[in-house]
């Protein structure tokens, strides 16, 4: 029985076709919006959270509390300072404190002026113990050395020439804040927001160019045991509210475990996507809306059709089954192309990511239960969107409905 319905409900679409088209147009661009953001949400939730597992999961950081928008060290309303590593280092448990300047520069190669960030290095015994927390190699060149005062090291997107016009190469000068200083090195390229498109310089030298002499924008701690990792960080909090005099719950730093940094992250993702998707879903509702209209004019255009069906027996609900199988179809139909859609545009998406621009950042996760929620949900849409036109031809006298001209 069901089958003869599927039967009838496909030759009446299809008999329909460029109208059946249209009515699944809203659908499918919806459906195609939600799975591709989606997909690419996911997959950037995912990236952020292995580069942040790459960097480990025994360490703490610690910030100023910014007064408005902006990176570390802008906008602080009590800056950190070498005072404050110094307090922290001496707090049981930490392996590996140091204090770091991360701050936006404009750099200049050749008359090609553009502007990134550039981060301290320390010097002395913590540099090699910092080099080998963050896994810090060069592709290219060398590292950093203690005396290397008119020297950078660079992130791979400057040899790879994502940055300026031509590549940079070992031993260039480019200008940074109207100083030249000479590249030593570069890293390899990963796709890292952090560091492919950075500027790394040591720690005194950069405190002369920008005139920082006590400032520290981020302070990164290395602990001993990372089952301790909770208990330590309350440590480090309680020992800078006694050192910067704050009252608990007044603090003017944040410490943050790498769990806490990578929920902040997620959460803030999935509002983006929450809001992406609310807006995407108007054309899900538009292509509803069609739907029912289709579903109206096909009631109107089949009085006749219907009336004879109940002349020969066939009851109010195997009417209704049929207009309701029918709009399933169009939103099932719709919610297939769409997924397949959204799939290319996803998987588009992250080739242009690694081909164009570099990034391992976009990527498209393809989720099984994604697929099958986008065409699950386009077809109860459907469904739902035949409930009125299957109830109005259910309705229909069937004297009534044979007295109208085919």
């Amino acid at each position: 029985m069901f089958k003869d319905y599927l039967n009838i409900a496909f030759t009446n679409l299809k008999h329909r076709g460029l109208r059946s088209w249209l009515t699944m147009i809203g659908i499918f661009i919806g459906i195609a919006a939600v799975v591709a953001l989606i997909s690419l949400g996911q997959g950037l939730e995912t990236a952020i959270t292995a580069q942040f597992s790459d960097l480990g999961t025994d360490k703490l950081t610690v910030q100023g509390k910014a007064g408005g928008f902006g990176p570390p060290g802008s906008g602080v309303v009590t800056p950190l300072t070498t005072e404050d590593v110094e307090v922290i280092d001496n707090v049981k448990g930490t392996e590996l404190v140091i204090g770091r300047l991360l701050r936006a520069v404009e750099v200049n190669f050749k008359d090609d002026v553009n502007y990134a960030y550039m981060i301290s290095m320390p010097e002395g015994e913590k540099r090699t113990l910092a080099e080998d927390v963050f896994d810090f190699k060069a592709e290219t060149g060398r590292l950093l050395k203690d005396g290397d005062n008119k020297k950078v090291f660079l992130g791979g997107s400057y040899s790879s020439g994502d940055i300026f016009e031509r590549p940079v190469i070992v031993g260039d000068k480019i200008s940074v804040q109207g100083e030249d200083f000479e590249v030593v090195g570069f890293l390899k390229k990963e796709g890292s927001f952090t560091t492919d498109g950075s500027i790394f310089m040591n720690t005194e030298p950069m405190r002369t160019l920008l005139n920082e002499p006590e400032e520290v924008d981020i302070i990164a701690i290395q602990i001993d045991n990372v089952d301790d990792i909770d208990k330590i960080a309350a440590n480090v909090e309680k020992a800078l509210r006694k050192h910067r005099n704050v009252e608990e719950g007044k603090e003017d730093f944040t410490v943050s475990t790498p769990q806490q940094t990578i929920e902040t992250l997620t959460t803030i993702l999935l509002v983006v996507q929450a809001v992406i998707i609310g807006i995407a879903s108007i054309s899900l509702l538009v292509g509803a809306v069609g739907i029912t209209n289709t579903m109206y004019t096909s009631v109107l255009e089949r009085r006749k059709e219907i009336g004879i069906m109940k002349a020969i027996g066939a009851k109010n609900s195997d009417i209704g089954t049929l207009f309701m199988i029918e709009s399933g179809l169009l939103g099932m139909t719709g919610g297939a192309i769409g997924v397949a859609i959204g799939i290319g545009l996803a998987k588009g998406t992250e080739l242009i990511g690694k081909q164009i621009w570099g990034t391992a950042l976009i990527q498209a996760n393809m989720n099984p239960w994604i697929i099958i929620g986008a065409l699950a949900f386009a077809f109860i849409l459907g469904t739902i969107s035949g409930v009125s036109p299957a109830l109005q031809a259910a309705k229909l006298n069937p004297v009534e409905a044979l007295s109208y001209a085919k």
